[in-house]
């Protein structure tokens, strides 16, 4: 394998613990056709990767592989510059600057990615930064759920400090609804920055207490649960889970409400990655998004991202730094 064919990356071939990743060299792809070739600068770890590695929850290998890992390199978000297009390409061109996901084949722990020119890719905006710009897979699974919201309509969000939850704060007053955001004591401020309308430490008072009701109230978190949220819900309210809940409840409550058509638990899943990435490039370009940050990591470190996020106490986003950005 020539240096021209080759490239670092993170690989995993059994389910376990973030011990079983490895940087090794592998094949470079080759874009095809209607296909980018980006070399990567930034990317993340996060909830779905350090699932993902561990096959958490079991059920999850039907998709990821029974025995064996199909996906042998994680990582959804990524932000580069365009290395070679394919001979169909006309939208991109070497050097371009481009952010985006890759939520099929994942791969983006590596130093080079084929993504399609009219998948979920987009140009970075001019005054951002690569590691500001791997805001994809937060903003894209917080979009499942703040996309039910209408102007002037309310809403909570429990754990409002992390990637899906910073979003969906975000998103949500782009829609035009007000916000209540739960979160601990060293987070309130951060939530004010995204605009949030009203704030809840829930290291002082039980956010269940209150006497307010919502049209909807997101766990981004997984940590609380249907059953303690439901007073909280107007008619017709909806609680949105980002987790399975306690016995899987809220799977088992979403495929019943979904049967009967009230649609009061949903667990939802984003749609339309590529028209949600140009319209985050807009968010982005106009500053009405911007995401949030906690620490770095370098490609050769990425074990240790990966025990990091599993600790579940990440403000935002936690990047990885896979190649330089010149």
């Amino acid at each position: 394998m020539t240096n021209d064919s080759a490239m670092r990356a993170v690989v995993f071939h059994r389910y376990g613990a973030p011990e079983r990743l490895s940087l090794q060299r592998v094949p470079r792809p080759v874009p095809g056709d209607g296909d980018v070739l980006v070399r990567i600068v930034a990317s993340t770890v996060t909830r779905t990767d350090t699932a993902t590695v561990r096959a958490h929850p079991f059920f999850a290998r039907l998709a990821t592989g029974l025995v064996r890992p199909k996906m042998r390199t994680l990582g959804m978000d990524f932000a580069g510059t365009v290395e070679s297009v394919g001979r169909d390409v006309r939208a991109y061109r070497p050097g371009d600057r481009v952010f985006g996901l890759s939520p099929d084949h994942f791969g983006t722990h590596a130093e080079y990615l084929c993504v399609p020119a009219d998948g979920p890719i987009a140009p970075i905006p001019a005054d951002l930064g690569f590691h500001a710009a791997v805001v994809g897979e937060g903003a894209w699974y917080a979009s499942g759920t703040t996309r039910h919201l209408e102007p002037n309509q309310s809403c909570l969000i429990y754990g409002a400090s992390g990637a899906i939850g910073t979003a969906a704060v975000q998103l949500a007053k782009i829609r035009g609804a007000q916000v209540t955001a739960v979160v601990g004591t060293r987070h309130m401020e951060l939530v004010a920055r995204l605009g949030a309308d009203r704030i809840v430490n829930y290291q002082a008072e039980d956010f269940t207490a209150t006497d307010e009701r919502f049209d909807l109230v997101m766990d981004a978190v997984g940590k609380t649960s249907w059953f303690a949220c439901r007073p909280l819900l107007k008619k017709g309210g909806i609680f949105a889970a980002t987790d399975l809940g306690p016995g899987w409840s809220n799977i088992v409550l979403s495929a019943w409400y979904g049967l009967t058509g009230r649609r009061k638990v949903i667990v939802p899943f984003p749609e339309d990655a590529p028209g949600f990435i140009r319209q985050l490039a807009d968010y982005l370009a106009d500053g009405r998004f911007r995401g949030v940050f906690d620490r770095d990591y370098p490609l050769e470190d990425v074990v240790e991202a990966f025990r990091y996020v599993e600790r579940g106490h990440k403000t935002g986003i936690v990047t990885v730094t896979v190649g330089a950005s010149d």
